[in-house]
Order: structure tokens, then C-alpha cells, then sequence
């Protein structure tokens, strides 16, 4: 089920690069925030295995800028194996470095809107770990939701969230009304067209990109379309086996928080 309730942060940082897939070489970005992008800034504060983002909206509260500017860039995919950045050919240049132009954007700030998405087998399962450890019985949704907006007020997060790319790092805020009033002055409108949504996952974990089709921004706000959410819910990727070794470890480190 989903939370009928839904939680909102602000993000802000000084570039953004939300890449579009069909120009990876030379990166492009979208002009705004894309839905994965912000599921991803919320899994950064709070993530469980038990539990995944819906992101509803985007609000945009600063005027579109882009900017573009060259970085060293890696030539081939990182893989088990180190890459050395050092290596160079016969000719003195490098092997595995290489500079390529990006287009991105410039001093964004946004609101991401999301509700906690929970099968009924997993608010099962936390209501029987819970009543065997113990614990003062609650609902899991609930109890999921109040603990992400305590660590979005203390400034918690497992790690530092990001735009797009993990160099363009973001610090992230509770929403206030100012914060909307600026969303509805800007009144933005900016179509965008295709836009890529998040990639899904068969049982066989075969990636499928989903994508948004005329998606446009109507008064500073990028909707998230209900059908596209539906089908990322039964998605492989986002819920990983309860039990294993790294769960368990995330499990006991937030015994004191619940």
C-alpha cells in the first residue's frame, strides 16, 4: 500500500547534471530533475529494504541556467579490476583518461514530493520483528515516514546526496510555505518532451528504461505520472533479500533510531 501522506525536502546545489541516456558520451542533462534522480536524493536520507520511494512531483523554485565546462572523465567502465589513470600509450597520451564537454545546470533548487510504497508481506514482517523484539507496536508505514522527516530535520543521511552525479552534491532541507510561495511565483512552464522516468527491472534483472512522453513543467512543477509509479512498484531492484549479511548490519545500526 501507499502512504496516503506524503513527505516533502528541498534539495539545493550549485550544478546538476541529470544526464540524458540517448547522449552519454558528451553529457547533456534535462532541464530538470528527473524522477529517479530524486527517489535516489531520498534513499540518501532514508532507505530500507522493507520499504520504496513513489516520488509524485517535482517543484522547481529557480529559473532554468545551464552551463557547460570540460572534466577528465574515465574512457572505459570501472570494473572489479582498479583502472590505472596513470597509464599512457606509445605516444604519451593517456590509455584510460579522456576530456569531454558536459552541459549542466546551474544554481537549481527543487521540492521533491513522495510517499513510502509497502507490500503487505513487509508491514508483516516488521510488525512480527517488532512484536518479537519487543517493540512498542506501530504501524511500519507510519514509523518509516516520522523517521525520515526526524533525520531530514537533524540533517541525517547514509550519505551525501547528490545531483544526478555524485560530484555535483546537494544539501537538502524541510519544506516551509516561503518555499512554495517562491515555487508559485516563478510560475515556470517548460516542455521537456521524453524524459526518462527509471529504469525497471524483471525477475531476471533485464533493465528496461520507462520514459515519460510529453512530460512538461506547468507552474514550476514536473508531475510524475500514477500509471508510470504503479509499474516501478514491481520493479527487482529496489527491494533487496532481508536477511543478508549487509541488511542485517543496516538492521541492528538502526535498532536505536526505531
Amino acid at each position: 500500500m501507499i502512504d496516503v501522506n506524503t513527505v516533502k525536502v528541498r534539495v539545493k546545489g550549485e550544478y546538476a547534471c541529470f544526464t540524458q541516456p540517448a547522449l552519454k558520451v558528451e553529457r547533456m542533462t534535462y532541464p530538470c530533475m528527473t524522477p529517479s534522480a530524486a527517489r535516489g536524493v531520498l534513499e540518501c536520507i532514508l532507505w530500507k529494504p522493507e520499504f520504496q520511494w513513489v516520488v509524485k512531483s517535482i517543484r522547481i523554485l529557480k529559473p532554468i541556467a545551464f552551463s557547460s565546462f570540460k572534466r577528465n572523465e574515465l574512457s572505459s567502465i570501472q570494473s572489479g579490476a582498479p583502472i590505472d589513470i596513470t597509464a599512457i600509450d606509445a605516444k604519451g597520451s593517456p590509455m584510460n583518461r579522456a576530456q569531454r564537454n558536459s552541459i549542466v545546470l546551474r544554481d537549481v533548487e527543487y521540492i521533491i514530493e513522495a510517499a513510502i510504497f509497502m507490500s503487505e508481506a513487509n508491514i508483516q514482517k516488521v510488525k512480527e520483528r517488532d512484536k518479537k523484539e519487543g517493540r512498542k507496536p506501530c504501524e511500519p508505514i507510519v514509523k518509516y515516514r516520522d523517521m525520515f522527516l526526524r533525520r531530514l530535520n537533524k540533517g541525517q543521511c547514509w550519505h551525501q546526496p547528490y545531483l544526478g552525479t555524485r560530484e555535483f552534491s546537494c544539501d537538502f532541507f524541510p519544506v516551509t510555505q516561503e518555499d512554495e510561495n517562491r515555487a508559485n511565483e516563478l510560475n515556470l512552464t517548460y516542455p521537456i518532451g521524453s524524459m526518462l522516468f527509471d529504469v525497471w527491472y524483471d525477475k531476471d534483472h533485464n533493465a528496461k528504461p520507462i520514459y515519460m512522453y510529453d512530460a512538461v513543467i506547468h507552474n514550476s512543477t514536473l508531475i510524475c505520472p500514477n500509471e508510470l509509479n504503479e509499474q516501478m512498484l514491481s520493479t527487482s531492484h529496489l527491494r533487496a533479500k532481508q536477511g543478508t549479511f549487509v541488511n542485517s548490519i543496516l538492521f541492528d545500526f538502526n535498532k536505536q533510531e526505531e
